[in-house]
């Protein structure tokens, strides 16, 4: 990936998709976990999903039960060790070993195992088999600790996809997030953003640039992008000059094209146990919305092959809308289907019990919460047994023009 090249330098400083790892990254396979999902009896299928013959029927499946702790899976017959890694995703994949009798000469002279193939179930990959109930175990007392932690992320991007679907659009931005980040009024500090696109030369004059911000402010919902904001252009934003990361539950709404970008970063995050059509999907929506972003900057990015959307003139700001709209249209059902993804998964990973408010209020932009055990929306979990709630510190961060990033600026409790 070309990191000056402003169209896709997003992947590398978004979402980290960095050297010649990050296409391969992109390009791996895995089956989709719905094949295991029993949509009538809402329950994990409890059979192995492979096209065994007959005759190997018996044998793949005692030696896929085996490597799975009696969970099953979906079963990649004939796959190998060379392929986890390569062509399919190391996260997830179990190998499933030939099973060989104890004494067969074959034991001693094989360097490495043979295999049946490799198996993906995101209940093996989070050892769903082990119990949850014996305190008097040190590493089970762990595992408990440690589950609502690694819960929590799902959890948040669940309640962040739906609080999108169900949003009101806002189609009056005009993307003027990437003006904020070089708005430099006279007598302000020099925009420390500035340097993010320093490759690119301005297509307009700093005049319009600060003409153009100041005309009716900014109306950017998008939480990650005020850090970004030149300082002097925060309170010219009418969703505040500073933002908690809990406001993303609140403001982020489907008009947002930063919103569609990050539908990639929230498909990463279930790489593995995610269906690869649809990270084909997310990816071209996500490479479509950094495509306006650009085009609609005060940047010149025409030598990348982009167009310009001058949006600080009356027609330019008309064909953004139609644009803005298009794009939303587009990125509505891949958003459906990444929720349905997470709501699979998180069935079939998790046991029952550690996912609490699964039917969690997600109100309108300006509706504020109190937090509470059940609502998902703070991504609280806890087990069984009486754990207590679990907040992501990041959740509780603040951002602001020019700031720290957002585990580096942490409310500090009382």
């Amino acid at each position: 990936l070309d990191p000056v090249n402003p169209i896709y330098n997003f992947l590398i400083e978004y979402y980290g998709l960095k050297g010649a790892k990050g296409p391969r990254r992109l390009a791996r396979w895995a089956p989709d976990p719905k094949l295991l999902w029993d949509e009538h009896c809402n329950e994990m299928a409890s059979s192995i999903v492979s096209s065994s013959s007959s005759v190997e029927k018996e044998q793949v499946y005692k030696a896929a039960m085996k490597a799975s702790h009696g969970l099953g899976g979906v079963l990649l017959e004939n796959a190998n060790i060379d392929d986890i890694g390569g062509t399919l995703h190391m996260r997830g994949g179990v190998p499933v070993p030939i099973m060989v009798e104890e004494g067969d000469p074959q034991e001693d002279n094989m360097e490495q195992p043979q295999l049946h193939g490799v198996l993906y179930n995101p209940a093996v990959f989070y050892n769903r088999h082990l119990p949850l109930n014996n305190n008097n175990d040190k590493d089970d007392k762990e595992r408990k600790q440690q589950l609502p932690k690694t819960i929590a992320p799902f959890q948040w991007y669940t309640s962040i996809l739906k609080q999108t679907l169900n949003s009101d659009p806002i189609l009056h931005c005009y993307g003027l997030h990437e003006w904020a980040m070089q708005y430099h009024p006279e007598g302000a500090d020099p925009p420390p953003s500035a340097k993010y696109q320093s490759s690119l030369n301005l297509r307009v004059s700093r005049q319009v640039i600060n003409d153009t911000v100041e005309r009716k402010g900014v109306r950017c919902t998008h939480v990650d992008a005020l850090r970004f904001f030149a300082p002097a252009a925060g309170p010219l934003n009418h969703h505040g000059a500073s933002l908690q990361r809990m406001d993303q539950l609140r403001l982020e709404q489907k008009g947002c094209v930063h919103a569609h970008m990050d539908l990639l970063k929230i498909g990463l995050k279930l790489q593995g146990f995610i269906d690869s059509e649809l990270m084909v999907d997310i990816l071209e929506v996500a490479l479509a919305a950094r495509k306006l972003d650009v085009e609609a900057s005060p940047y010149d990015a025409t030598e990348y092959g982009a167009g310009i959307v001058p949006i600080e003139t009356n027609e330019g700001r008309k064909v953004y809308r139609e644009r803005q709209i298009g794009l939303m249209q587009r990125a509505e059902s891949v958003r459906q289907r990444l929720l349905d993804a997470y709501e699979v998964f998180m069935k079939i990973a998790f046991d029952e019990s550690l996912l609490l408010g699964s039917d969690e209020f997600v109100g309108g932009r300006g509706k504020k919460r109190t937090p509470s055990v059940v609502d998902d929306n703070v991504v609280m979990s806890k087990s069984n047994t009486g754990d207590g709630p679990y907040v992501a510190p990041e959740r509780l961060a603040m951002a602001e023009p020019g700031g720290l990033p957002w585990r580096k600026n942490l409310i500090e409790k009382s």
